[in-house]
């Protein structure tokens, strides 16, 4: 039975990686080759006048837009092509934690159904809210940050041929890293399944996603996006969907939580050599995460009693 399991979700998570790797390989492409050119010097242009309201020089537009374009990588390298104070990269850090590959990860949110202006506009309000109140509220973290032992890596690129193949260097690489988690994961997932231990997962999960407003059948989606974050765990929510029978309702505020707060580990620990409290980033995402999506499931229940209300 576990040779069936092992082919089953391999072939799962190859159809996986192609639907999703038809996302990540040309929007990375675009946006590495867009570094090259005077147009993402214009959007940081553009952007810098603002930066004082929230507490950031404007420096701080270049691992904002890079994070926010790419990924929490590419604003690290950001980050450490600039001079700032640990104040500024702890709202740095915290704007994009909640607000990283927004191109990528709202592609993956229409991929499960959710509609892309629920994604963005619940990001982009917590990143600039979030840096907003540390900004007004922490006197201190002064002092300039202190990398320690990173350094960055810079390749030249001088023509459209060498800009090019950085380009698809870095898209394939992201598919590459891709298939690496979501093949295994969906191995996993199709083990669980057929030796019948999914259905033990989600009854402990159920609490939880009650607690949120949502069925237990959405406890694995849940996982899969707090563990690998949206692009990772996409492959496990794209075949809750169409499996489990998780409903539009129950999808919407599983993105709602995690779109606030998924990839955890990865995304608190990368932050670590940048010398910043990171507890903080992972506690006020997950309090955020929960008492948002606790909301929005209330004013949701309302509004279908409304509406049978009037029904009736």
């Amino acid at each position: 039975m576990w040779k069936a399991s092992l082919k089953n979700g391999a072939i799962t998570g190859l159809k996986t990686t192609w639907t999703l790797g038809k996302i990540i390989f040309p929007v990375t492409l675009i946006v590495v080759m867009l570094q090259h050119t005077p147009i993402l010097p214009w959007i940081i242009a553009r952007i810098e006048p603002y930066m004082g309201f929230i507490g950031l020089s404007g420096d701080a537009a270049i691992p904002l837009v890079l994070g926010m374009f790419l990924n929490l990588y590419a604003a690290i390298a950001g980050v450490l092509s600039v001079e700032l104070t640990v104040k500024e990269v702890f709202i740095i850090a915290m704007m994009l934690s909640f607000s990283h590959a927004l191109l990528i990860e709202s592609a993956v949110a229409m991929k499960v159904g959710v509609k892309i202006w629920i994604v963005l506009t619940i990001r982009l309000s917590l990143a600039l809210i979030s840096a907003l109140i540390i900004h007004l509220v922490w006197n201190g973290g002064q002092e300039m940050a202190q990398y320690g032992m990173l350094t960055m890596e810079t390749k030249q690129a001088t023509d459209i041929l060498s800009i090019a193949t950085i380009g698809l260097q870095k898209a394939s690489l992201g598919v590459f890293q891709l298939a690496m988690i979501v093949i295994p994961l969906m191995v996993g997932i199709q083990l669980l399944k057929d030796y019948q231990w999914l259905g033990a997962f989600s009854r402990m999960m159920a609490p939880f996603t009650k607690l949120l407003g949502m069925k237990e059948n959405t406890s694995t989606t849940m996982a899969a996006g707090l563990i690998f974050g949206l692009s990772y765990g996409a492959g496990v929510m794209l075949q809750a969907v169409k499996e489990d029978g998780v409903s539009k309702k129950d999808i919407t505020l599983a993105f709602v939580f995690l779109v606030t707060c998924h990839a955890v580990i990865e995304d608190t620990l990368i932050f670590l050599p940048l010398g910043i409290p990171v507890l903080p980033l992972l506690i006020i995402r997950l309090i955020t995460a929960i008492a948002l999506t606790i909301g929005v499931a209330t004013v949701w229940k309302k509004l279908e009693a409304k509406e049978e209300g009037k029904a009736a």
